[in-house]
Order: C-alpha cells, then structure tokens, then sequence
C-alpha cells in the first residue's frame, strides 16, 4: 500500500508540474482582474475552463449563483472537496491572494484527477464566491452543493506559514439612522440629528470594548454621515463587523452590540433600522488528521513553518469557510509569502500576491493538498472515519 501511495503521489506532483505555467498563468489573469463578490465573472469562467483542460466536468452557476461551481473528477465513494476563492476587495483588489487560491485549488484538483478512480475517490472543486463579503460558501452549503462531501480544504497566503489557522465567527450589520432635516443654524430645534444616533452609537461601542472577550472583536466605518454641515443629518448609515471565538459566543456579544445601536437611537429620537448584508461565518474548526497529513506533505513539497511569535500566533481573521468545517472535517491552512512588512488587505501585499513567491506558493500549495488527499485516499482508518 506504502509503495502505491508512493507511486501515486509521484504521478500527482508530475500533473501538476506538467501544469505549472498554467497555472501561474491562471493566477496572473485573475490578479490582473479584480472582481468583486459575486460578480466574478471572469475568474469563474477562467477557473471552469482550466479544471476542464485538466479533464474535470464542470458546472457553472450552481446554487443560483452565477458565478459558482463545481467540478468533479472520478467516482470513488470517499468524496473529497477543495474550494477556490477568486474575489477581490474594494479599491485593494487581490490583497488577499484569492487569485493564488483559484490556482492552488485548480493544481490541486488537476494532480489528482487522472488518478481519483485508482485512490478510490471522487474529487470536487468548489468556486466559492464572495468570501469578502457575501457568504458563497454559506448559500452553497444551504442549497445543498456540499452534500455528501466527506473533507474539504484549502490554502490562503498570508505573511507566514501555518496549518492550524485561527478564524473566528463573525456578523456584519448594516445600521441605517432616520431623523428630520432642518437648517443646522436658523431653526435646529426642528431637526432630528440622525449623525448624533450614530455618534452615542459609536461611543457605546468604544466603550463596550472595556468589558468584551480577549478573542472578541468590534470594528466599523461611517458609510454615509450627512449631506452638508448646514443641514441637520436626516440619513446616516454604518457598516460593522463583530467578532468572537465561536457561534455561541458570538450571539451573546452581538446583543451588546445591538443595544449600543439602539442606544443612538433612543438617545436622539432617530429610526433605526438594522439589517445582517452577510450571512454570519463560523469558527474554523481544523481537523486534527488532515493538518498532520497537510504539514508533512507541504514540507515535502518544499515550505516551511517558522516558530510565530506570540503576536504571530494571535493573529486572527474569519472566513466562510468556517461554515464548511462544521460540516464536515476541513483545514484552511496558510501559504507564507515573501512579502516584507506587509499583511493580508494592504495594496503592498496585493503586489506580492502576483510575485515570485506567489507563484511557487501556487504549485507548492496544489502538490500539498493534492498528496494530503492521496495520503488519506490510501489510510484505511481516516477512509473509515470521514465516510462514517
């Protein structure tokens, strides 16, 4: 069995090298493209086209989402996902590297594809949009694309190597503020301040900070705050994410948090009106097996995992694919670039995420997590428990 395994994965890192250039290419294009959340376009069509070259079936707009899919290599019955992300963010772009996660993914899914009815496996490559904002995976697995999958993964580059990646759960909230207009000077008295509602808002929530969890998290900008300084602000609005260590956590701080909203509220005699744009993403919760696999193979194919330092290591960030991993056993685990000083969301780590670390990270990550399924494809024990 060793032996086979063994052949196997040669066979793997084989396809995926055969694929490099492309998917380097791959990588390049979507970086060159920055899409926003649901409007990739371009990626997704990209993406489709070379899991297809790669000899996966792919369909596209699933869950009615037009710019999700899925592509699916073998028919074994251990049923194992890999998901590629390929949305940017606003004004940044791909400051986060979904366009090395697109490629990683499609490498990935292309290694093991002529071999997914040797291994027993069925493989399956989900184009998730919308991480930034939008929840694809959440709206997937509610319509039902996940089921059946026994194990799904990913890469993500960041500043530093790291298999156990800490992602925490999150809601986002739309606040809208309502007053009455009047002229800021001559006739104030008959203005309902809808800033001010925002304003007590806000120093609620600074304030709240004192008294919240280590893990937790309150963070947010003014979207619109008047029209004109001589005007009385009838309409302000906000954009707000909270976080906590988990779901159950999660609940228990956002009610705090929506008391400061409403604070603002019955502070100035404004209407409010609260609304969640995004679905809440989970906790990630890494499985213990898939890491061990996923470390030794990623070192094998050539990365390595420093020592992080305790600011490193408390580093934190929240992803859908949280929502995966209470699913079904999952990793997120992360692809350390050569980026200096900066860090995922910054314009400076975006121009790294097209660079010559990227770039190995692209086929290094692939091989990886393609050896990692090969890996659990022949360990009759791990076969066994995800198909339990």
């Amino acid at each position: 069995m060793r032996e086979r395994r063994v052949d196997a994965k040669q066979a793997v890192k084989k396809a995926i090298d055969d694929a490099g250039e492309r998917l380097v290419d791959l990588s390049h294009r979507i970086h060159a493209n920055p899409e926003l959340g649901f409007a990739e376009h371009k990626a997704s069509r990209w993406v489709a086209e070379e899991l297809e070259r790669g000899g996966l079936d792919v369909q596209l707009g699933v869950a009615d989402l037009p710019t999700a899919l899925v592509a699916t290599a073998g028919s074994g019955p251990l049923v194992l996902g890999i998901c590629c992300e390929y949305d940017a963010l606003p004004d940044v772009g791909h400051a986060c590297g979904h366009n090395v996660i697109a490629a990683a993914g499609v490498g990935a899914a292309i290694g093991l594809a002529g071999l997914a009815d040797e291994l027993g496996i069925t493989v399956k490559v989900f184009g998730t949009p919308a991480e930034e904002g939008g929840g694809g995976k959440v709206l997937m697995l509610e319509r039902g694309v996940f089921a059946d999958t026994h194990a799904c993964m990913m890469v993500h580059p960041s500043r530093y190597e790291r298999v156990d990646t800490k992602m925490l759960a999150i809601s986002s909230y739309r606040v809208d503020y309502t007053g009455k207009e009047a002229h800021a000077s001559a006739h104030p008295a008959e203005g309902i301040n809808a800033a001010d509602a925002l304003t007590v808002a806000q120093v609620s929530v600074g304030l709240l900070r004192q008294h919240i969890q280590a893990t937790d998290r309150i963070h947010g900008i003014v979207t619109h705050g008047g029209e004109a300084p001589n005007i009385v602000p009838a309409h302000t609005s906000a954009s707000y994410y909270v976080r906590a260590a988990d779901f159950e956590a999660l609940e228990t701080l956002t009610a705090k948090v929506r008391a400061c909203f409403d604070a603002g509220a019955m502070a100035t005699g404004a209407a409010i009106q609260v609304s969640e744009p995004t679905p809440p993403y989970a906790e990630m919760l890494n499985d213990e097996v898939m890491m061990a696999y996923y470390k030794a193979n990623a070192e094998a194919a050539g990365r390595q995992f420093p020592e992080l330092s305790p600011r490193e290591l408390a580093a934190v960030g929240s992803s859908d694919m949280g929502n995966v991993s209470r699913a079904m056993p999952s990793i997120h685990p992360m692809l350390g670039l050569d980026c200096g000083d900066s860090g995922n969301h910054q314009p400076e780590f975006a121009r790294h995420c097209a660079g010559p670390s990227a770039d190995a990270a692209v086929v290094q990550g692939a091989t990886a997590m393609a050896w990692t399924y090969a890996d659990l494809a022949g360990d009759e024990l791990q076969r066994t428990r995800l198909m339990t």
